[in-house]
């Protein structure tokens, strides 16, 4: 999801309560605060040698057992993000939230929302690594001559 697909839904339930939904169906507590929001920039070279980049707007979930009544309103997350505009410079950056769970620290994008009974939940969905040079990478593998795709 975009930052202006996320803005917008914000703004049109500036009351609701917010929910993330993590790929396993479990929500990040309901206490968390977003204590970054962030252009992150990624340049890098792949295995076949080209040089390619990503961009998108990270958003950091914290969860505090300090704070169990802290929650979070649409509302206050449209102004955070109004905010950090010059430093995202533009709405077209997909969506990320960065999460630690007992596992480690995981970025999940943001495939969709939907609203329920006053809640806006967020679906958050996994990242997946891949091959982006098969073609010079593992040639004989996917030209069908091998056995590996």
């Amino acid at each position: 999801m975009k930052i202006s697909q996320f803005k917008r839904t914000l703004g049109e339930y500036p009351q609701d309560r917010l929910s993330f939904v993590l790929p396993d169906n479990e929500e990040i507590p309901p206490h968390f605060h977003i204590t970054e929001v962030g252009r992150v920039e990624k340049t890098f070279v792949d295995c076949g040698g080209t040089v390619r980049s990503v961009v998108n707007c990270c958003l950091q979930a914290w969860v505090s057992d300090e704070d169990p009544e802290h929650r979070l309103s649409p509302e206050r997350l449209a102004a955070i993000l109004d905010k950090a505009s010059d430093i995202l410079r533009g709405d077209d950056l997909e969506v990320e939230v960065e999460y630690e769970d007992c596992c480690g620290l995981s970025q999940y994008p943001v495939s969709d929302v939907i609203r329920e009974e006053g809640t806006l939940k967020f679906q958050l969905t996994s990242k997946h690594t891949d091959c982006l040079a098969k073609e010079q990478c593992l040639p004989d593998c996917c030209s069908g001559t091998g056995s590996g795709c």
